[in-house]
């Protein structure tokens, strides 16, 4: 049997005595992707928005009052000692004076 190491680089050879040719070397992973996303990027159409640019008129003046009737209720559940603003449902007061703060954040995403 022969020996299957080249000894010299032009006497490369595979196990069945064929000559080894140094075709095309594939291409890298890190290069496909480059290639993909440089096509990629070319096909992004940068739309402009279609909505207002500016929010409406109402909504700053509702959210702040929001904001302020949440504060007032739970400063009148406390400075009552838990009796206002709506006897006999305890500290379920609290929640409804988080709600409107909370109905006060959920405009304030909308603002623009």
């Amino acid at each position: 049997m022969g020996q299957f190491w080249p000894t010299r680089s032009d006497e490369a050879v595979d196990i069945f005595r064929r000559p080894v040719t140094l075709g095309d070397m594939p291409k890298s992973k890190l290069r496909k992707k480059v290639q993909e996303q440089h096509a990629h990027d070319q096909e992004i159409v940068d739309h402009t928005p279609h909505g207002p640019l500016e929010s409406p008129s109402w909504l700053a003046p509702t959210m702040v009052g929001s904001f302020l009737v949440g504060l007032f209720w739970i400063v009148t559940f406390y400075v009552s000692q838990t009796q206002y603003p709506i006897p006999n449902i305890g500290a379920w007061n609290m929640l409804v004076g988080f709600a409107f703060i909370a109905f006060g954040f959920s405009l304030a995403t909308k603002w623009r």
